[in-house]
């Protein structure tokens, strides 16, 4: 199936949801079609007409990201829900896992639909999120002033309309104890034609109001990205990245040290490298979470500070959010503590801290 979705920069652009979408892309994906298929009741397969231009073979970094795999029937781990967001949602789609902040869906659709999706229980299936689990969601929100911000996520929030997403924004604003408003989006990698100069001066309005970008590889910075970006970055509007570690996708230094500095460049901060979410049908996309610890040392005094983003496990049965870091305590004694800098030299502090 396809349909238009609104204007773009210049041209409407084109989504292309369902088996019918694949079987256009086919002969270009290798797998048989018919081992494919059956894996769109787990996770529903989308494309579009930007990242069509983009993929030009189903192995390159972006194919691998959003053409489903025989190996998503991996039944060896089951688990749909390993972060446990259900068991901390007091309302349908908000998840209140930390005293001062939720998290709070708002779409079930995205541009295109990730593989290694840890929502795929949820995402690209309709009525999932509905304007009655938004109206509770907000009902929620008003009725705990402890909660001083509010990520908006999915699915992606841009899929809404600029009128559906402002009724939401002004709504929150209205909240007294509502600080911060965070929005996680795909969109400017995926979509960047939905970002519009309109769509921003909206968004600039609700202030302060902070972006989450999710960015896997330096092949997604394309023009149009980068001019999606600057209409961003231009409104004001503070932008970070959140970046999934991917096996043969993006687990190398070389890979990600490309994309963090291209993202800085664009005035977009490296916020988060993840580890990938334990979630079934993903397996084939894990890393050990050393594999990340690796990459973040060998980045570290070979690019900026402002380029290298927390290395972070969002932890299985609900733990929430850890960071992992490479370890330069060497040895620790009432006199000193030895470090090791990131060219391995050791060097030995001796202040009297006692002192100070």
């Amino acid at each position: 199936m396809a349909h238009q979705r609104g204007a773009g920069f210049e041209d409407a652009w084109e989504i292309m949801d369902g088996p019918d979408a694949l079987r256009s892309l086919y002969p270009r994906i290798a797998e048989d079609l018919e081992d494919i298929l059956p894996i769109l009741d787990r996770l529903p397969f989308r494309i579009n007409s930007h990242l069509l231009k983009l993929i030009q073979d189903p192995q390159d970094p972006i194919g691998l990201q959003v053409i489903p795999s025989d190996k998503e029937l991996d039944t060896s781990f089951k688990d749909l829900d390993p972060l446990r967001e259900e068991s901390y949602s007091p309302v349908e789609n908000l998840t209140h896992r930390y005293p001062d902040r939720v998290l709070f869906l708002v779409s079930n659709e995205c541009a295109a639909y990730c593989r290694f999706c840890n929502r795929r229980r949820k995402v690209g299936r309709p009525h999932v999120v509905t304007e009655h689990s938004i109206r509770e969601g907000l009902r929620y929100i008003r009725a705990n002033p402890g909660i001083r911000e509010v990520l908006l996520s999915g699915g992606d929030p841009f899929m809404l309309s600029d009128q559906r997403l402002e009724k939401l924004l002004s709504s929150l604003r209205d909240i007294p104890h509502v600080e911060v408003i965070r929005i996680g989006t795909r969109v400017p990698s995926y979509l960047p034609q939905r970002i519009t100069p309109n769509l921003a001066a909206m968004l600039k309005r609700f202030q302060p109001l902070f972006i989450n970008i999710h960015f896997n590889h330096p092949k997604e910075l394309t023009l149009e990205a980068q001019m999606s970006l600057g209409i961003l970055a231009d409104a004001g509007i503070p932008l970070g990245s959140q970046t999934v570690l991917l096996k043969g996708i993006n687990d190398s230094a070389g890979i990600l040290k490309e994309l963090f500095l291209k993202l800085l460049r664009c005035r977009v901060r490296p916020y988060y490298l993840f580890q990938a979410d334990m979630v079934a049908g993903t397996r084939h996309f894990w890393t050990h979470p050393l594999k990340g610890v690796e990459i973040i040392k060998a980045l570290y005094g070979t690019i900026s500070g402002l380029a290298i983003p927390h290395l972070a496990i969002d932890l299985p049965e609900g733990g929430g959010k850890i960071i992992l870091a490479p370890e330069y305590i060497r040895e620790i004694t009432s006199e000193a503590i030895r470090v090791e800098n990131f060219e391995g030299r050791s060097i030995k502090l001796t202040t009297h801290w006692e002192d100070t």
